[in-house]
């Protein structure tokens, strides 16, 4: 069994077959799913997809995209809705310099106010980080950041490694499949597996058998099956330790239930 640790099934494309997606990942072993807020009316449906669905947890909080909205009646909304059962993190947060949507200063603060909630409320804090990696690494150090995810790690070795030294969890997302990809093929190679968990991201970034197609919690198994390979592992194994470091982190119950 697998959990997919960052996914948007609350988004619109999935309105047509949310459910049906949902058991399509269940009958390939995909056994939990955390559905990841990154505005405030994403986060809202994040968490009503966990109230509807046994196998839904949440994330809330608000994506450096919208760093302009993030303000103190934003931070109590959030507040609020991490107190709603199965919310299992804040998030996701951090910096994106790819896109540039928000100045970059916005990004910062609303990064290390949701740092500091995160802090408060004691859970762990889901970051995206796409090319700002040292910027992103020195905020969650002058945070004093403590249970982090890097998702769909981007970085190189050195940050990977850095990461692990401040025992971060790293997500692998369908990238790893890609052909040209092989800087973080071996990061998964050298990673510090008790911090190493998978994600799809979803609808985003499906593994190279669906490129051009919508992702999908079920495709987590493509992934899987290509980190086992690099691991050495049978995939049995990669899901007996991915999940026992998911269900660590984000203080999920066991499959089983």
């Amino acid at each position: 069994m697998f959990i997919d640790t960052h996914a948007h099934i609350q988004m619109r494309e999935f309105d047509p077959d949310r459910a049906e997606a949902l058991g399509r990942a269940k009958a390939v072993g995909i056994g939990l799913m955390i559905a990841v807020g990154y505005h405030l009316a994403a986060s809202r449906k994040a968490v009503e997809a966990a109230q509807r669905y046994p196998q839904v947890y949440a994330g809330v909080g608000i994506h450096p995209h919208d760093a302009g909205t993030y303000d103190d009646a934003a931070e109590e909304t959030l507040r609020d809705l991490a107190k709603q059962p199965k919310v299992v993190a804040i998030g996701e947060a951090g910096l994106d310099f790819f896109r540039d949507r928000a100045p970059r200063a916005v990004q910062a603060d609303a990064f290390r106010r949701q740092i500091r909630l995160a802090r408060e409320l004691d859970l762990p804090l889901i970051v995206h980080d796409r090319d700002a990696h040292q910027e992103t690494m020195q905020l969650l150090k002058e945070e004093a950041a403590q249970e982090v995810l890097l998702h769909c790690f981007s970085g190189d070795l050195v940050m990977a490694e850095e990461a692990w030294r401040r025992d971060y969890y790293v997500s692998i997302a369908g990238p790893v499949t890609y052909p040209k990809n092989e800087t973080l093929r071996e990061i998964v190679r050298k990673a510090k597996t008790d911090r190493l968990v998978l994600e799809t991201d979803c609808p985003y970034l499906p593994p190279q058998a669906f490129r051009g197609q919508r992702n999908e919690p079920a495709h987590l198994l493509h992934t899987a099956q290509e980190i086992a390979g690099l691991l050495g592992m049978r995939l049995d194994e990669l899901g007996r330790l991915t999940t026992e470091n998911a269900r660590r982190l984000f203080r999920l119950p066991p499959l089983e239930q």
